[in-house]
């Protein structure tokens, strides 16, 4: 148990009478990039907010570094949050605030440092991400994939020991969505932190990914690295690592339950 950042045993979520995640087992090492997969409808999303302890869970068990996220109160999970880091598909900066003081304002909110001493740091996460150069930019001055890196800057000001991203290559072209991908091996190696990254691209997931899980429909269907996941004998996990047109997933739109499944979209 030394060894693992995140654990979860058996958790369970519903929504109403649908259960969206169905007793879900994954295990997060120290300093190892995972990459949770899976497409429309199959919980992965549901899983990140469950880990980022922005929604409960309905069943089993959460273990971040130690805690047990369904017994901590309002003021833990608070503090727990300031331990993670968080980059979200649009990278959700506030437009109104230039990359500097968007980086600068967990800091503020959070911690008891000298303006002097925040400014140092933010010209430091800027600098990890390559946008040293543009802190004084609005976001609407700035291109999509920059976005995404003043984004991570932001999720890094806190020095988080664990980082989750949820869709970083999404509406990015494919030279863009390489340099995030890269940025991200680069981050893991500079400062040892924990990835945990939700994606349905496999060739960002190949870049970057220690290891893979994938999810279908709330199920865990399997773990492995990027070589076990290419050599699986699985159909369902073939057709999706390959895209291939012919296998379960496009069987189960032809028999009428993949409307169920855009129903369930972002889940």
């Amino acid at each position: 148990m030394n060894d693992l950042a995140i654990k979860v045993s058996a958790a369970t979520k519903r929504f109403g009478k649908r259960t969206v995640l169905d007793q879900i087992n994954l295990d997060v090492k120290l300093g190892e990039t995972l990459v949770i997969l899976g497409g429309s409808g199959s919980g992965k999303s549901t899983l990140l907010r469950m880990m980022i302890g922005s929604i409960p869970i309905d069943g089993g068990d959460i273990e971040v570094m130690g805690k047990t996220l369904s017994k901590l109160t309002t003021a833990e999970l608070d503090e727990y949050r300031t331990s993670i880091g968080v980059l979200f598909q649009s990278g959700a900066l506030y437009n109104s605030m230039s990359i500097a003081d968007n980086i600068a304002l967990p800091l503020r909110e959070h911690t008891d440092l000298e303006e002097a001493t925040i400014e140092i740091l933010v010209k430091i996460k800027l600098e990890l991400v390559g946008l040293r150069e543009h802190a004084t930019k609005l976001p609407s001055e700035i291109s999509g994939g920059m976005k995404k890196r003043a984004g991570l800057a932001r999720a890094m000001a806190l020095d988080p020991k664990i980082l989750f991203y949820d869709e970083p290559s999404a509406g990015l072209d494919p030279v863009t969505s390489a340099e995030i991908d890269e940025l991200i091996i680069k981050l893991n190696k500079v400062l040892g932190v924990t990835s945990v990254v939700v994606t349905h691209e496999m060739d960002s997931a190949f870049r970057i990914a220690d290891r893979m899980v994938l999810l279908d429909r709330g199920k865990f269907i399997v773990s492995g690295t990027a070589d076990e996941m290419k050599n699986s004998q699985d159909p369902l996990v073939r057709q999706f690592v390959y895209g291939l047109t012919e296998g379960p997933l496009t069987e189960r739109k032809r028999t009428g339950s993949y409307e169920s499944d855009l129903l369930m979209e972002n889940i």
